[in-house]
């Protein structure tokens, strides 16, 4: 998906925004970053379906009509309900992952809704955390996007308690307090490897997770 959002992707957006803030009461926290109207790679943690949404909700509307999450089409596209969804009303950037069967390179798909002047929404663990630990081991695919694209700022954002209002298998979300926490932009220093860069953007991501005293930081 590329070109910008549609009128009927605008008025779901808005729409979903305000559902989102009806049952979470979600705010943003920008620690170290704060909106500036640029092109963006916001990178976050991923328990829930509806992590996107949050993030999403969390934007200027202006920035929301131009930032597309990227998502899996293995499940995005499966069934009618689905893919009506995910190309019609939400702003999503769809990606194959099973590399046996896959028709396009994710990374290619990625770049393209870069180049068409599209935000990004990605989760580097590659799939929903079901576990006790706070998050997965990230996959290469942050490091090739900024290598391929510097000039696209880097934004990591701490999703927290999404995975208690819509868990796995549920179809209605449970009202609970959540907030979105955006910290400072991640950048590649010089001749920095895919392995450092990437245990450097899982920590700055880590720091915006709650500590068990409440507080973050």
């Amino acid at each position: 998906m590329s070109g910008g959002a549609s009128l009927l992707q605008i008025v779901s957006g808005s729409v979903l925004a305000v559902l989102a803030r009806a049952v979470t009461g979600v705010r943003p926290i920008w620690a170290g970053s704060a909106p500036n109207g640029g092109q963006r790679i916001y990178f976050a943690n991923h328990a829930s379906h509806g992590d996107f949404i949050l993030v999403a909700t969390c934007l200027t509307p202006s920035e929301r009509s131009r930032t597309a999450a990227v998502a899996g089409a293995d499940y995005w596209s499966a069934g009618h309900v689905r893919r009506f969804i995910s190309r019609r009303l939400l702003r999503t950037v769809l990606v194959e992952r099973n590399w046996v069967e896959r028709t396009a390179d994710p990374m290619q798909v990625m770049l393209d809704a870069l180049d068409a002047g599209e935000s990004l929404i990605i989760f580097p663990e590659g799939t929903r955390n079901m576990t006790e630990e706070p998050l997965l081991r990230f996959r290469s695919g942050l490091y090739n996007l900024t290598v391929a694209r510097p000039g696209v700022e880097l934004v990591p954002c701490w999703i927290e308690n999404m995975s208690r209002v819509l868990p796995k298998g549920a179809l209605l979300p449970v009202p609970l307090l959540c907030r979105t926490v955006f910290g400072a932009p991640v950048t590649l220093k010089e001749g920095e490897d895919r392995k450092e860069f990437i245990e450097r953007a899982r920590q700055a991501l880590l720091s915006l997770a709650p500590r068990k005293d409440g507080n973050n930081g």
